[in-house]
């Protein structure tokens, strides 16, 4: 018979037992769905460490340090618990700033960072995470020099992450010996970021780094050369040189670093090691992290084509991957769609970085953007059904404007290369004979098409001169409205009016401006477009002159699109020469002819040469009608970093 003091203990462990149920959350309580803002912003820890890279780019005989600047929440440290990392990695956060406002950090006396820009601290910290923006090597704070994309770049933003992992070393100081561990963070670490920022998260997740949970790319690079360069066609006048100096802080050190960056990038538009470095796509099999892409179908800074490649890498290897398109130009989505954005991150950051089961990965692959604030999503991206058809040109009754469809054809069409004409141009003369193109159109469509991925378009031209450059564009004939991206919000409008999105403090506001959608009618859209040097046919690795009279074959590849053209619309494909403000001309003026036997355009149809056949040939009674919209280029291409306009040829 057990004493007294064995009873007493059994009693007092049954009451515990008891009051444990008792006290438990319910089965649909157990596990949370959803961080709240339960801490404080105005209380946060706001510390800056410097990180060892391990590299002395610089050439000042000791390693780099690169500096992160800490926003976190000061009461889970003081009860025992360790938050996770949301981490934007940027050269800008000194010479140009970040978002629609161009905001900069800003410090107090202690150089301890004050306005930390956009509003990701704001929100997130009193939610139970850190946040972290670091200086790319050889911006702001950072030691180093930046080398565009290259082992310094995403070095510097790795070694961020491996400290915040636990693998690397960091300062309380920029010179100082005074080592510092990130004992308040598990190591989950998500890194997000627009352009140059993007194209960093990118990088770094092809490494392979451990702890890197997950990236979402906003409108990022996912290979320099594509960037630069279209299949050998030059797109900027400039180089990754002058793009360094523009960031740069102490460009004095790193006028060696500048020079190795102009002669591995020639102006010949030949592939280099400088851009085998800095191709990501290579190295998607390393990725470790789930990735969120968002991108504008009408980028013309970053252009589609980065996120169709990078996309189609890693559904190749199995990357948990969700998709937004945008009709926008380089806008930030937190510009064009704010409250459905910053409830989707939040949202897609507790389930990947606290493991929460709100149920985001079950949900819809992608969102599209069909007219100005209309969405629709796909389960999948590309949709199921979606295969490449390949379409053919052939001549019409009118010179230079011929048909487009699935039947063979031959034939030929000749046109004169224009510099002084664009995309624009031709799309506004489709039906109309002109020097500068060949444009090929399908019949009036009784049904709606749907274009969903990446398309080629393989041409056999024989040119008049040694050099040559070509353009394929995709254009859907027809009245639409569409985001005014060509203008200089690139398809939005800044308003006076604030909207607060998380807690402000004295130095910091969480209230950004608001946007609306700035729209324009047209009556012919550009779907998508790519550009190629003739001269590189037969490898990117070396161009070679042309010998005139002589036929060259070459797959030029298009931008990554989504767009339906409804029934009633037409689609057309031009071919054509110099693309103007979009690539550089070529040394000479040739003219083109096309062998219409040897030229097609295979495109990503939902459905299939059955859809193409069902759209060109079924009733209109007996076709639905979807809702359809995107735009197309007006009279050039805004190409700012901040979505507020031209400034700078930069990501």
């Amino acid at each position: 018979m057990p004493n007294r003091s064995l009873w007493r203990m059994l009693a007092v462990l049954a009451v515990g037992v008891l009051t444990a149920v008792l006290l438990a959350p319910t089965a649909a309580q157990a596990a949370p769905r959803e961080s709240r803002p339960v801490y404080s912003y105005a209380d946060a820890v706001r510390e800056s460490v410097w990180v060892d890279t391990g590299l002395d780019e610089d050439g000042d005989g000791r390693t780099d340090r690169v500096a992160a600047d800490i926003v976190r929440p000061s009461e889970p440290a003081r009860q025992g618990r360790k938050v996770p990392v949301i981490m934007d990695a940027s050269p800008y956060y000194s010479c140009c700033g970040r978002g629609n406002e161009s905001q900069r950090k800003t410090y107090d006396a202690q150089g301890h960072v004050v306005q930390m820009p956009l509003f990701y601290d704001n929100y997130f910290v009193p939610r139970g995470y850190a946040f972290v923006g670091v200086d790319l090597a050889g911006t702001n704070r950072s030691d180093g020099c930046v080398d565009v994309g290259g082992r310094s770049d995403i070095g510097s933003a790795k070694a961020v992450v491996d400290w915040l992992g636990g693998r690397a070393r960091a300062y309380t100081s920029r010179t100082g010996g005074t080592r510092v561990t990130a004992s308040w963070t598990n190591g989950a670490t998500g890194m997000i970021g627009k352009s140059w920022d993007a194209t960093i998260a990118n990088g770094v997740a092809a490494t392979g780094v451990r702890n890197l949970k997950t990236i979402v790319p906003i409108s990022g690079i996912s290979s320099w050369y594509d960037y630069y360069f279209a299949q050998g066609a030059q797109l900027y006048d400039g180089g990754p040189d002058e793009l360094a100096g523009y960031v740069e802080s102490d460009q004095a050190h790193c006028a060696a670093v500048q020079q190795k960056l102009a002669d591995g990038s020639p102006d010949s538009g030949d592939w280099t090691r400088l851009w085998t470095e800095r191709n990501y796509v290579k190295d998607a099999r390393k990725v470790r992290a789930s990735v969120f892409l968002v991108h504008g179908m009408q980028d013309l800074n970053v252009r589609t084509k980065h996120v169709g490649q990078w996309w189609d890498a890693l559904a190749r290897h199995g990357v948990e991957r969700k998709i937004w398109l945008s009709q926008t130009g380089h806008v930030d989505p937190f510009d064009y769609r704010r409250g459905a954005w910053v409830d989707t991150l939040h949202r897609w950051f507790d389930h990947e970085l606290l493991g929460y089961a709100n149920g985001i990965d079950r949900e819809p692959m992608a969102d599209i953007e069909r007219h100005p604030d209309q969405w629709t999503t796909s389960a999948v991206w590309p949709p199921r059904g979606t295969r490449t058809t390949t379409l053919h040109p052939a001549p019409g009754p009118t010179p230079g404007v011929g048909t487009l469809s699935l039947g063979r054809a031959t034939g030929t069409e000749t046109f004169t290369d224009d510099p002084s004409r664009s995309e624009t141009d031709w799309a506004a003369d489709l039906t109309k004979s002109t020097p500068d193109k060949a444009a090929f159109i399908t019949p009036e469509l009784t049904g709606p098409l749907r274009i969903s991925g990446s398309s080629r378009v393989t041409v056999t031209a024989t040119p008049s001169t040694a050099s040559a450059h070509l353009s394929a564009v995709l254009v859907d004939l027809g009245p639409d409205t569409i985001r005014d991206y060509a203008a200089g919000g690139e398809g939005i409008t800044t308003l006076t009016e604030r909207t607060c999105v998380g807690e402000s403090t004295a130095g910091d506001s969480a209230c950004f401006k608001d946007t609306s959608a700035k729209t324009a009618e047209v009556g012919a859209t550009v779907v998508s477009r790519g550009w190629a040097d003739l001269g590189h046919h037969a490898s990117l690795t070396k161009g070679v002159p042309l010998t005139p009279g002589r036929a060259y074959t070459m797959t030029l590849d298009l931008a990554a699109t989504d767009h339906v053209v409804p029934r009633g619309h037409r689609l057309a494909l031009v071919v054509a020469g110099t693309d103007k403000d979009l690539i550089e001309p070529p040394a000479t003026r040739p003219t083109l002819t096309l062998d219409l036997s040897r030229t097609t355009a295979r495109l990503p149809l939902t459905g299939g040469r059955a859809a193409l056949r069902g759209a060109v040939t079924t009733p209109p009674a007996r076709r639905a009608l979807t809702v359809v919209g995107t735009p197309r280029c007006l009279t050039g291409h805004g190409d700012g970093c901040t979505g507020t306009g031209p400034v700078e040829r930069r990501p």
